[in-house]
């Protein structure tokens, strides 16, 4: 079995524990949300041997590099990063909503990512990097971190503003807070280590640390963004409604930089095929 057959296997995976965390939600079945639980954890187990195996398969074919080269590739170590977020936030604060979000996020990229090309392909100069590894990890930790902080704000502004009768049953406001607020800043360090080994990683590859290309120009307006989410919640004690708005108004740009640019022409247009 090959590595796409494997992450075709877990897209369904991971829709199976999206359903199981909503049955649990909306019916208040306990086991139904134990067994979403021990599923995402299947999934995430079928998530990381796929990655493996795309790996060896690359080796292979005699044109051997970490899989996290294309559009496909990214998209499923973005939905393997989101599952090991969404599994740890989950057992810290013992609420499985964190398993509804993090769940339907992963299986959009996934499910995404089956509509883009699989094939395995010969890395291109620029990216035949040690850096690689480490640009890609760190970014996509951090993507995955906003994606989740994402989707908690959302729900947090349907309530506020007073939504279906069912979103009475979230954590309290202040938990939900609290947790955008922790998961933006652990993806800001993790954002900022990637902009910075990025950088370097520039450097090497074309002289230069910065080049205002749509990417690197992009990537610096999304850490803007939660810079000054987080200086308003530490400065001015903003929280609540303002920063569940910035939250969201920050993954926006996420997907911007890790979508939209790809359209655009500089350096970065290989983006088009890969992170």
């Amino acid at each position: 079995m090959s590595s796409s057959h494997i992450l075709s296997i877990v897209t369904f995976i991971y829709g199976l524990a999206f359903f199981l965390y909503l049955f649990e939600w909306v019916f208040k079945k306990e086991a139904a949300g134990r067994m979403a639980t021990a599923v995402a954890i299947l999934g995430f187990t079928g998530n990381t041997a796929g990655i493996i195996l795309r790996w060896v398969e690359s080796y292979r074919m005699g044109i051997g590099h970490a899989p996290l080269s294309n559009l496909y590739e990214s998209l499923v170590f973005f939905a393997w990063c989101i599952i090991l977020l969404h599994l740890f936030v989950e057992w810290r604060y013992r609420n499985r909503i964190i398993g509804l979000i993090g769940s339907l996020l992963a299986v959009s990229a996934l499910a995404y990512a089956s509509l883009k090309p699989d094939q395995i392909q010969p890395l291109i100069p620029a990216l035949k990097s040690n850096w690689l590894i480490a640009h890609v990890f760190t970014c996509f930790i951090g993507y995955a971190s906003f994606a989740i902080a994402f989707g908690i704000s959302l729900l947090y502004l349907l309530r506020r503003i007073g939504g279906p009768a069912i979103l009475e049953r979230l954590p309290s406001d202040s938990l939900m807070d609290e947790l955008t607020h922790q998961l933006v800043m652990f993806g800001f360090l993790f954002l900022s280590a990637g902009i910075i080994s990025g950088a370097v990683w520039a450097n090497s590859a074309w002289g230069r640390y910065w080049g205002w290309d749509p990417k690197e120009t992009w990537s610096l307006v999304t850490w803007f963004v939660y810079a000054t989410l987080l200086h308003a919640r530490f400065m001015r004690g903003w929280h609540g409604n303002r920063i569940a708005v910035l939250s969201i108004a920050g993954f926006l740009a996420v997907l911007f930089t890790y979508f939209g640019v790809n359209y655009l022409p500089g350096l970065h247009s290989y983006g088009a095929m890969g992170q």
